[in-house]
């Protein structure tokens, strides 16, 4: 089951990729899913949506990094590749790159997920802030052929005032 998320957004899917129920290990948490129509070597790449109302003291370093050790859980060779903050001090972003190995419909099969981290405030309490984790999964040779896709889908994402577009 779909978890919510802690603040409601809005965003636009890349053309052609499509809304699918989240499955997978940390399926509970996350609250959006979508997959791409042409799956490599028998993966669909993936692009998930999560959030959390993190402690006042967690940085988006500290989110990143608990997301490594959940993913070093049920992935073998877990590396982060690269990491950069982004963003500005009123909209703080962090984006990673990681690469592991898992086991596909029982073949072994390399992935290569891209995180963003961004960090939103209440409109209308501003001193509450909510981090909303945009995901991409794609096997290592389909990654860079779709992370174009995934970078419009991320600036398309802001936060839904209720007031339509």
């Amino acid at each position: 089951m779909p978890t919510t998320l802690p603040m409601p957004i809005e965003f636009r899917l890349p053309e052609g990729w499509l809304p699918a129920r989240p499955e997978g290990f940390d399926a509970a948490s996350v609250a959006f899913a979508a997959v791409h129509p042409q799956p490599d070597a028998g993966f669909a790449a993936n692009i998930t949506i999560d959030g959390e109302v993190p402690s006042d003291a967690a940085t988006l370093t500290d989110l990143a990094d608990e997301s490594v050790e959940r993913l070093r859980e049920v992935a073998e060779s877990v590396v982060a590749a690269h990491r950069r903050e982004v963003g500005s001090a009123d909209a703080p972003a962090l984006t990673q790159r990681l690469t592991f190995t898992t086991v596909v419909d029982g073949a072994r099969c390399d992935l290569v997920q891209s995180q963003v981290y961004l960090s939103l405030s209440d409109a209308e309490e501003p001193h509450k802030r909510a981090v909303i984790r945009l995901t991409l999964t794609a096997t290592e040779a389909q990654h860079d052929a779709v992370l174009g896709d995934f970078q419009d889908f991320v600036r398309t994402v802001r936060p839904d005032t209720g007031a339509g577009v």
